[in-house]
């Protein structure tokens, strides 16, 4: 598992191979998914609150790259490290979560 911050997200994703679609696992509630979400170009967000996450892992594809989201990082680092446990290999953690995108890379993001 790796950290990224906000402002590196979309070169990461410019440099995973041809052919890896990228999924952005989005582990916020869905009231919080509401109020601001992302749509990174060439990446599949998947919503499963952090809570659902072993229930549903069945969702997630283990050789597609994952980065995890939440609303400061902390839900979603928690989740990488299960999905980390369980297996997983091309996993990030979105340091900072949606608030700092908003605040470093795009504004028109609501925060909350």
């Amino acid at each position: 598992m790796q950290q990224v911050g906000v402002r590196d997200v979309q070169a990461l994703i410019a440099s995973f191979e041809p052919g890896s679609q990228p999924v952005l696992l989005d582990v916020r509630e869905p009231w919080e998914v509401q109020l601001a979400s992302l749509q990174l170009p060439g990446v599949r967000t998947v919503c499963i609150p952090m809570r659902e996450v072993p229930q549903r892992l069945q969702e997630l594809d283990a050789s597609q790259p994952i980065l995890g989201l939440c609303h400061h990082g902390m839900r979603s680092l928690q989740v990488v490290a299960f999905l980390e446990r369980q297996g997983f290999e091309n996993l990030y953690n979105v340091a900072g979560g949606i608030d700092a995108w908003s605040h470093e890379v795009d504004a028109s993001v609501p925060t909350y």
